[in-house]
């Protein structure tokens, strides 16, 4: 640990009430950025799961979050506990991988899937008691669903009807679910079907006839549920009613590239939206606009200085990831946070998004191999169309480390100051900007240290085939399963890490971007 970090002073608490009761919003707002100005420099571990963590999610009214992963149980973490130690719940119930968890609109029930295609649905009604789970056995699904024909990938609840929600799944279907439905004929109230298997869905947190998806095709639309679902006189393009523009071209390269795009996540008013690309960065786009405003970069640390070369920075070639608008308490989701495979965790201060559209610069394609940036990255409907380049987020407000391997998921609680993260390990970890917090005890500076990958060598050989069961030694128990996951992981990066996007989905001239409306998928009805 350095010793500018060591000789920080602890700082306390501004409760959330106080942020609530401030005297004017731009107080409020002030109040957050006040309290965020030296990041989340502390920290601790949540411990219970005994495999990967995945998934996290946190209810309306942030009372709870919920998580889950490779190991067979969902957690509820209870936020009004005095001491978060421990789960608060415990259920039981999925067969693989969970991806995804999903909280109902009124909190009442939570929805989690996994890469058996199943969807589970558990009721919290009977979980006001911690004593409870500790005393009894994992609670067992309330119901399930099972209408998808593969890994379910992303689950979105209706913003206001707690029985309602989509799903997307690599079977390439969107399915509309009501719960309330007879489970011995179909829960599928609807089914878009296409080719490319779906990465993403989202309803709009306020019209709610509204959602988002996102396939790993690297189409990107905007789709309305009563043209995707309804009655088949105003079916119709599947829904789409508006495309976002993915598509790249570089500076210098003869050909564009399409990201897969492997999430996706509206900001709580729905006039942002980000996405997650594979092999590239996150972005951010407004609802009506098709080309984006600005892309989140780590070229420069959080002083303003330049990453230098060979520095890890930021990057995503490896893993799904997830990540998150918030606001700690304000009123506006003013900052995103971002996993990433250099074992960080980013989190950007979004600037006003009519200064980022004024930023963007419009260059025309026969302009665009003379221009001065060498390496530019630009967004076009085709290979003829005009380069838009997003203004570059490339200075972070916080790199947050406590992670000994990839981060996955990065969730900003709706209304206290903490940022949860999680990934490869076992364990969530709880940011915080001060050292003493509601719900936890006294909290300690966040370990400094970022672990790199080595190169290739007998130990990490002997790691990664201990990881892969090949071999058999005595190792703790405590630490087999996070040494096991990294080591398989670490292999990972040293032979996926930081792939490049115009070798990896490369796309000649005359293939200009095309909507999944275009697709050979065709819509259907459930039955």
């Amino acid at each position: 640990m350095s010793s500018a970090h060591k000789d920080k002073k602890p700082r306390l608490w501004v409760p959330h009430d106080c942020l609530r009761k401030a005297t004017s919003i731009s107080s409020r707002r002030t109040a957050v950025d006040t309290l965020l100005a030296d990041g989340l420099p502390y920290s601790k571990k949540l411990t219970g799961h005994t495999s990967c963590v995945n998934a996290l999610t946190i209810s309306k009214d942030g009372r709870w979050l919920a998580s889950a992963g490779d190991d067979p149980y969902v957690h509820l973490w209870d936020f009004n506990q005095e001491t978060l130690s421990e789960p608060a719940w415990k259920f039981v119930g999925p067969k693989s991988n969970v991806f995804t968890l999903a909280f109902s609109a009124s909190g009442q029930y939570l929805f989690s899937g996994d890469t058996r295609a199943d969807i589970l649905q558990y009721d919290l009604s009977h979980t006001t008691s911690p004593i409870a789970s500790r005393s009894g056995r994992p609670s067992p699904p309330h119901a399930s669903d099972n209408q998808h024909d593969d890994s379910i990938r992303e689950i979105s609840c209706h913003p206001e009807q707690d029985h309602v929600f989509l799903s997307a799944s690599e079977d390439g279907r969107i399915i509309l679910h009501d719960m309330r439905a007879d489970a011995r004929r179909t829960r599928a109230q609807g089914i878009l079907q296409q080719i490319a298997p779906f990465s993403a869905v989202q309803y709009h947190p306020i019209m709610t006839q509204l959602f988002a998806t996102s396939d790993t095709q690297g189409a990107v639309c905007l789709r309305d549920v009563r043209m995707a679902f309804g009655p088949a006189s105003q079916r119709q393009r599947k829904g789409v009613v508006h495309k976002y523009v993915t598509t790249i071209a570089k500076q210098g390269q003869a050909c564009m590239a399409k990201p897969e795009t492997s999430s996706l996540t509206f900001d709580r008013e729905g006039r942002k939206l980000a996405l997650t690309m594979l092999h590239h960065t996150p972005t951010l786009y407004t609802l009506e606009d098709p080309y984006p405003i600005a892309t989140f970069s780590g070229r420069h640390n959080p002083d303003g200085s330049l990453v230098l070369p060979g520095e890890r920075t930021w990057s995503n070639s490896c893993t799904m990831k997830y990540g998150t608008f918030g606001g700690f308490g304000s009123d506006r989701d003013d900052y995103y946070a971002h996993g990433s495979d250099d074992f960080r965790t980013y989190l950007w201060k979004i600037p006003d998004e009519a200064a980022l559209r004024e930023q963007r610069v419009v260059i025309d394609h026969a302009n665009w191999d003379t221009c001065a940036d060498a390496g530019q990255i630009g967004y076009a409907e085709s290979y003829f169309s005009p380069r838009y380049v997003p203004a570059e987020l490339s200075v972070p407000h916080a790199r947050l480390t406590g992670h000994d391997s990839i981060v996955n998921t990065a969730l900003i609680h709706p209304d206290r100051p903490y940022l949860l993260t999680a990934g490869i390990e076992r364990y969530i970890r709880l940011h915080s900007p001060a050292s003493a917090s509601p719900s936890t005890e006294p909290l300690d500076l966040t370990p400094q240290e970022v672990r790199t990958v080595a190169a290739s060598d007998p130990h990490s050989r002997t790691l990664l085939l201990r990881a892969m069961g090949i071999i058999d030694d005595t190792v703790d128990e405590d630490d087999e399963d996070d040494r096991n996951a990294i080591a398989l992981f670490d292999q990972i990066l040293r032979t996926e890490g930081n792939g490049d996007v115009f070798e990896i989905r490369a796309l000649g001239p005359s293939q200009d971007d095309t909507s999944d409306e275009d697709s050979d998928g065709e819509m259907v009805d459930s039955d």
